[in-house]
């Protein structure tokens, strides 16, 4: 077991009721590691001027962790099957609908990863979508969700 942690913190501005719901959503990010990011609300779940579009919103962070998680375990199955990559990269999205009780969540997240091979002449289609069934059964994200993932 392993224990994992951020500080997310938020401060109203002096200007600010609150009560209106008229309040700026920015907020931080801290990790263990000291890196700090800027987040926010969704611009398209709250409107501007109270969110910040350039901040990453919880949105966007929760596909790009399950991005991330697939992407870690996919190079660790090709490390391990001894195929060489020499980059990953991976335009993911993630589709806002109703989930089977009528509330609003991701309900789809689509991985779409471009991969480049140190030698292509021995990966073929089968490799690759069994590196990928097996990355998608040992997230530890995409095993705590109820988000359907599909790799495209």
């Amino acid at each position: 077991m392993s224990i994992h942690t951020a500080i997310v913190s938020w401060h109203r501005q002096p200007n600010e009721a609150f009560i209106d719901a008229k309040y700026n959503r920015a907020h931080t990010w801290r990790f263990d590691g000291g890196i700090e990011i800027a987040a926010s609300s969704s611009p398209s779940v709250v409107p501007l001027p109270y969110s910040e579009p350039n901040n990453v919103d919880p949105e966007e962070a929760y596909v790009a962790s399950l991005s991330s998680c697939h992407m870690l375990f996919f190079l660790h199955f090709a490390a391990q099957s001894g195929l060489i990559i020499e980059s990953y990269t991976d335009n993911a999205s993630g589709v806002m609908g109703k989930n089977t009780h009528g509330k609003a969540a991701i309900t789809d997240v689509i991985l779409k990863p471009q991969i480049t091979w140190h030698h292509t002449s021995y990966i073929d289609e089968k490799t690759i979508s069994e590196l990928h069934h097996q990355a998608h059964d040992s997230c530890f994200i995409a095993n705590s969700v109820n988000t359907r993932i599909r790799v495209e």
